[in-house]
């Protein structure tokens, strides 16, 4: 089968290797589409696992089922978080999924960038089944959406309450239109681009800005009537975007960071200010089952879909010429986006 192996960021090769053979209780899965995180084209974070096959967004369809399994069969569709938990260990109890042993040493083998890949036992605890009305496309939005509902739920977003997202890339976007759906106030989504801080109105927000640092303050100053935003969202992860996201919040606030910055860089704050203000600066890292089946029912529900997100389609000649520029050894740098094969009938 052809995988496409990444060796370092702009350095992805499409290789062939052995199709994987189930064992018992695994699940061989055909892929029929896969996402790209935005963690995956950060440089510091995929050097150091590099070399590997990428991709963690997967759809794809049953092809094999090692010995008998309760619950899946060759032919069903299923969305396969590549991370999933343990459910008995201190941390699952408490609801911290991603800080369980089993959910961080969990993984898909090879990978979601391959034709096979395979679905180990543990996995399976988050492997869901995709109704009829999910597309493959939409599937693919399980995980990072999935991401989004988490982030808002340590946000502790309340009905009525104001709303800033900083860095309107596709994970800005869902969350302001889940801002809109868990009936947020005021939503304002701010990002350096114009074309992308027009496209926030459209996915919900009220105002969308094409600012930064202190323009962007002043401007949320005169919309919250100089009370600052009850949630800030931070998406970009960059020591610039933490600050200027704590100096946009109002007082007993929440500020999430929801990228990790690079190892060794340091946020300078004030905790006198911290203590009075009453600001919360909360990360959120990832999902796990609880949030991937919220994110299912949204996508089902028609909140969110990826025809509303997608920003730029390539020509499939484009397409085509840049897959056999990647699939030769010290491949240019390019991106690339495939279109999905086609649903198999089983």
């Amino acid at each position: 089968m052809r995988v496409a192996r990444l060796y370092d960021v702009g350095d992805v090769r499409v290789e062939e290797m052995e199709r994987p053979v189930p064992g018992p209780r695994e699940l061989l899965v055909r892929t029929l589409a896969c996402g790209i995180c935005t963690g995956e084209i950060m440089p510091w974070y995929m050097r150091r696992k590099a070399p590997l096959v990428p991709g963690h967004e997967p759809v794809g369809v049953i092809e094999e089922v090692g010995g008998r399994l309760d619950g899946f069969r060759p032919g069903d569709r299923v969305f396969v978080h590549h991370h999933a938990p343990c459910l008995t260990c201190p941390a699952c109890r408490r609801g911290e999924h991603v800080q369980c042993a089993t959910w961080r040493a969990s993984q898909l083998v090879p990978g979601g960038l391959a034709e096979y890949f395979l679905v180990k036992p543990e996995n399976q605890r988050d492997t869901l089944k995709l109704p009829d009305c999910v597309s493959d496309l939409d599937g693919v939005l399980v995980e990072p959406a999935a991401c989004v509902v988490k982030s808002l739920r340590r946000a502790a977003l309340k009905p009525g309450e104001s709303i800033l997202v900083i860095g309107l890339g596709i994970m800005g976007m869902m969350h302001l239109r889940l801002a809109r759906h868990l009936g947020a106030g005021l939503i304002v989504g701010a990002d350096l681009l114009e074309e992308r801080a027009q496209k926030a109105q459209p996915m919900g927000a009220d105002y969308g800005l094409a600012a930064s640092g202190d323009a962007l303050l002043e401007q949320m100053r005169t919309l919250t009537g100089g009370a600052g935003a009850d949630v800030v969202i931070v998406g970009p992860g960059t020591i610039e975007a933490l600050k200027l996201g704590i100096d946009a919040a109002g007082r007993g606030a929440t500020v999430v960071q929801f990228t990790a910055t690079a190892p060794g860089l340091e946020l300078s704050l004030r905790p006198h200010d911290l203590y009075f203000s009453e600001v919360r600066l909360v990360p959120s890292y990832s999902a796990g089952p609880q949030e991937t089946r919220a994110a299912l029912e949204l996508i089902e529900a028609g909140v969110l879909s990826a025809a509303s997100l997608i920003t730029h389609r390539f020509p499939l000649e484009q397409v085509n010429e840049a897959f056999a520029m990647v699939a030769r050894p010290q491949a240019l740098k390019v991106a690339v986006t495939f279109p999905a094969p086609a649903r198999s009938s089983g």
